[in-house]
Formats: structure tokens, sequence, C-alpha cells
């Protein structure tokens, strides 16, 4: 018997990846759920397709439905996740809307009210790396931003083991895919305007930044972050200089990394002198990470690459929901 899982926002970008990961996943199944009716209904049909149903949460629950993934905005999961949990289907919610911990902290950096406070404390946070404890049991656990995951991955391990010079500061440097931005329609991200071009955006202000805070325990002095748009559809690199404090090679960062990292079947780790590159990592739910250090300054260099609607988005999000369901955490993912 295969579970239905559904999904809201299956025709974007990361809802489209869902689908395409549950319908070869062995123990699920995808249901498409429709909040709205796209343009012109359904562009396409046939015996071979997902169940598509209404959304109405009383009516997903009868039909067995345990857990919904939300491909949505941040304002429309925020209307969604309170009748879910009211009518007993748990979430795993892709968007921003509850990744931070406070109100004020959400409107600060998506300048927007935060329309279910109570939520946020309850939400687990599921970058299940460093917070599985909390999501085999949770109601509704965030999904991370795609940004965030190769930062944390790449920092906290260092950072945990005192190997970085916080005093000196971190920088991360990070380049996108468009399609991070979302399958809505913009002129900055229209054919003419990307193609053959390479630019920066949100400089400073970057919401994805309180994700790396949070996890990552940095204080915001401490971070420098700057996201650019590579003219290419999908993956991410970040390219994150440190000082480093207390060790004295590329071969004792690895080794850090080594140690937190063991048995964790998406982390990938590259041996001192290679680096991690958007090839390796497109269409899986690998992250992978490389490490330089020049001895003699103490400079270090780590490059993380993800791709962006896999590990960044919706693998990341089936991986939280193997943890939720009881499955083998890499179900459907290898």
């Amino acid at each position: 018997m295969h579970t239905p899982i559904g999904i809201v926002g299956h025709s974007g970008y990361s809802g489209a990846e869902l689908v395409h990961i549950l319908a070869r996943h062995p123990r699920v199944r995808p249901v498409l759920l429709d909040h709205r009716e796209p343009a012109g209904g359904p562009a396409i049909c046939g015996a071979h397709l997902p169940e598509r149903l209404p959304f109405d949460p009383q009516a997903i629950h009868e039909k067995g439905i345990p857990l919904v993934l939300l491909a949505t905005a941040a304002d429309v999961s925020m209307e969604l996740v309170p009748a879910l949990l009211a009518a007993g289907v748990r979430v795993v919610d892709l968007s921003g809307a509850f990744r931070l911990r406070t109100p004020e902290r959400y409107a600060a950096w998506y300048g927007a009210v935060h329309t279910q406070p109570a939520l946020l404390a309850e939400a687990a946070y599921g970058l299940p790396e460093f917070c599985r404890e909390r999501i085999p049991a949770a109601r509704l656990v965030s999904n991370p931003g795609c940004y965030p995951t190769a930062a944390n991955l790449a920092i906290r391990p260092l950072l945990e083991a005192g190997a970085v010079d916080r005093s000196a500061g971190i920088v991360c440097d990070a380049k996108s895919g468009v399609s991070g931005a979302g399958r809505k329609a913009t002129l900055a991200n229209s054919f003419c305007e990307v193609t053959g071009n390479f630019s920066a955006y949100s400089i400073l202000k970057h919401r994805h930044v309180p994700e790396v805070l949070l996890v990552s325990g940095l204080e915001e002095r401490e971070f420098s972050f700057t996201a650019q748009l590579l003219p290419l559809d999908r993956g991410i690199l970040e390219t994150i200089y440190l000082r480093a404090a207390g060790v004295g090679s590329a071969e004792e960062l690895l080794a850090i990394y080594e140690k937190r990292y063991a048995g964790e079947a998406f982390i990938r780790l590259y041996n001192p002198g290679r680096l991690p590159n958007l090839h390796a990592v497109a269409r899986t739910n690998f992250c992978d990470i490389g490490v330089t250090l020049d001895a003699a300054t103490g400079r270090a260099v780590v490059v993380s690459a993800i791709d962006n609607l896999v590990k960044g988005a919706a693998g990341q999000a089936v991986q939280n929901m193997n943890l939720m369901l009881g499955f083998a955490e890499t179900e459907g993912l290898l």
C-alpha cells in the first residue's frame, strides 16, 4: 500500500519537483490538491497522472492523507496551515512562513505581519542533519531555505568545533540558478534580463540571513551574505571565507566534517585539492562540501553546493516527510 501525500502548489518549480520525487517513492503516492484553480484548468490529463482533489482540510483527512506538503507562498501557507492542523493533517511547509521564531523577527526580515504567531514556536525547523530530534513527532515542519541549507551545513560543524576565528567574521558569497526565485513571471527573471548576465541582489537584507544565524549561532555582525543570480535553471554554489582557529591544514578541517557527518547519507565531502560544482549535485539531494586552507595566514575557503530545488526545497521536504512518517530517511531520494 502506498500512503497518499498531498501537495499544494504543485504547478510551481518546487511543487513539480515534489510530484516527481513522490511519484518514484516506494512508500507513498502524490495527491495534487488544488487550492486555487490554475488559469484555464489543468494543462494535461490522463489515467497515469496523480489523483487530484480540491483543497478541503476535512476531506483531506477523511481521504486518509496524513501529511500535506505546501509549496506555496508564505501568506498562503499561513492561511492553510491552521486549517490542516485542526483537521489532524500534518504539514511540511516549504515557504518561509514558519522558519523564524518570533513575529517581530519575521516582520523585520520579510516586511510583512505574521498572521499565525502562535505557530512559530511550535514549528520544527527541518534541517535534519542538525534538527532531527524534533522532526519525527512534529505536526508542523518548516523546510529550510535553499541558501541557509548550503550555508549552515558548511559553517556549523566548524563553529561547533571551535575552528573559526569569529572576530574575523564569515563571508558567504552565494550564487543560485533562476528557479530559486519561483515560477511567477517578473522582469528581473525574464530570459533577456538573465541570459549572459550575472547580478547581486538583496544585499545586506536577504531574508534567508536570519535562518543562517538561527541555526549556526552566529551574530548578524559576524556574518556577511551576498546572493547572486546565475543564468542557469537550478543549483546553488556558496563560497564561504573565514579565518581558521586551532587548525593548521585542510586535512584537519576535513576531519571535523568527517566526524560531524559520519553516517549522514546526504553529505558528501571532498578531499583537499578538490572542490564541488553544480553538475555534481544537479537533481540530487546531496550537499557537497570541499575545503581549502592557507596555513601561513589561517585563511580558509569552504565551497558548498546543492540543487536548490532538491536539497534546497523538495528533496529536503521529502527527507522530513520520511522522518515524520517513520520511513527510512533516504527513501525516494537515493
